[in-house]
């Protein structure tokens, strides 16, 4: 228990800092549909900050402690908001209490019978947004929150109405242990964050503290095929519900046919036959993406024709493998992998398309974690015909090891360095040509190199 719980009474006065933001926006709309009366700060003026005040919200823009009103109850905000932010200070000096984001979320699941988290290194923001395509055909009218934009909801979340929420769970800072699930879904376990966790065990056993959240009635859904996530939740007294290619698996999948970028399978549930999918997204780890949200589904007690009708719908979240456009002939597709298993399950899935060269444009995200996987970045990144390098998104970072993309493209054949979006562009636009598939890939702004390219052609 948080102590958020008291304060989520009808008429309570809670200021978000950060209220824009794609998490803060909709924890203030879950907050204010619950009676509490809700203003905030941002750094910015946006369609979000508009959107609140048309719900009758007061939005600050910029950050000053008088924005703190006399009567606040309670303060949230995000972890990119440090104790020197002004209204900290002041929340701070007045006695208010200050939650974390997640801990408000994680307060918010308990009023819900169900609370579906979906966490993994890789695949959490693909897999969340087929269950809510999943939740939304069985007309469960969901809660849901995205890391990313989808295209169903025109958004990265929703505010429902119904008795389930389903909520895209980071590891990061071990913010998920806020969080209440009731079906806590893990997809992989793989060496990531290093600036923070020790190592691989210490990744391990934060995902079992997540899996050991869930109630004895409840139900975590775990990769049969991924020794991390099977070690993690060894020996844990829950009901366990198994995914993968694998037959041992509680739910796998048979007969898996691509058709170019689509693929479709037979769902089976503990060897027998569940459902069949048709998926508009290629690779096998979006097959075993829907095989979670398909155990997920299973243990809400949904329908097979809801799982099916739910995974057809579903064209991809906004940054995962997701169309930008064509260039002299060539497709552009931006996708978010930013780790090297990530690389490797795009560019798998990517190979067997039909392509004449595979271009990939990279931009490495945070230096920490360039250098500590630096030889699985090299290994994945020779694999593409030409590999086009941006210089590292430092995010939150500062580069204490003078590392850069620079150091990956010397060990990368066929790579090219180019440290400005503005050569990379005139780069691509020389070398794009009819069969080709352009990836602009990684976390950071890489994205906005297709939209140049794009926007060019048209």
């Amino acid at each position: 228990m948080t102590g958020f719980e008291k304060y989520l009474v009808p008429g309570t006065r809670g200021h978000l800092i950060g209220i824009g933001g794609v998490s803060m926006s909709p924890l203030a709309e879950v907050l204010a549909g619950m009676g509490i009366i809700i203003r905030g700060s941002d750094m910015n003026e946006s369609e979000k900050t508009e959107h609140l005040r048309s719900l009758g919200m007061d939005v600050k823009i910029g950050h000053r402690a008088e924005n703190i009103a006399p009567d606040t109850d309670f303060v949230v905000r995000t972890a990119a908001v440090h104790d020197e932010n002004p209204e900290i200070t002041e929340a701070h000096r007045r006695g208010i209490p200050v939650f974390e984001r997640t801990q408000a979320w994680g307060a918010i699941m308990r009023d819900y019978k169900n609370a579906l988290c979906i966490s993994g290194t890789h695949g959490k923001t693909t897999t969340t947004s087929m269950s809510t395509h999943i939740l939304m055909a069985a007309q469960r009218d969901p809660t849901v929150m995205i890391g990313g934009t989808l295209p169903l909801l025109h958004a990265g979340h929703r505010v429902g109405r119904g008795d389930t929420i389903v909520m895209e769970s980071c590891e990061y800072y071990n913010s998920f242990h806020a969080f209440s699930p009731t079906v806590a879904v893990i997809l992989n376990i793989e060496a990531d964050h290093l600036d923070f966790f020790k190592d691989l065990e210490d990744i391990k056993s934060s995902f079992r503290k997540f899996a050991s959240l869930v109630p004895d009635n409840g139900y975590v859904v775990a990769n049969a095929d991924d020794k991390n996530t099977m070690d993690a939740i060894c020996s844990l007294e829950r009901n366990i519900v198994t995914f993968g290619l694998s037959n041992s698996a509680d739910v796998s999948a048979e007969n898996i046919v691509g058709r170019g970028a689509q693929t479709e399978f037979d769902v089976m549930h503990k060897g027998e036959f569940f459902s069949h999918v048709s998926l508009r997204v290629p690779g096998l780890h979006n097959v075993k993406n829907a095989l979670a949200a398909t155990a997920a589904a299973i243990c809400l007690g949904i329908d097979a024709t809801a799982v099916s009708y739910g995974l057809a719908g579903f064209t991809g979240a906004g940054r995962r493998f997701e169309f930008k456009g064509k260039y002299n002939g060539a497709d552009i597709y931006d996708d978010y992998a930013h780790h090297p298993g990530e690389l490797k399950a795009l560019i798998d899935a990517v190979e067997p398309l039909g392509y004449k060269r595979v271009i990939v444009v990279f931009q490495p995200h945070t230096y920490t974690r360039t250098k500590a996987l630096f030889d699985d970045f090299v290994e994945q990144l020779c694999r593409p015909d030409i590999t086009y390098l941006a210089e590292i998104y430092a995010a939150r970072e500062k580069n204490l090891s003078g590392i850069s993309s620079a150091d990956l493209a010397k060990q990368i054949p066929n790579s090219i360095f180019l440290p400005t979006f503005d050569e990379l562009v005139k780069n691509l636009r020389a070398a794009a040509a009819p069969g080709d598939i352009i990836l602009t890939v990684g976390a950071g702004d890489v994205y906005l190199i297709g939209e140049l390219l794009t926007g060019d052609s048209q």
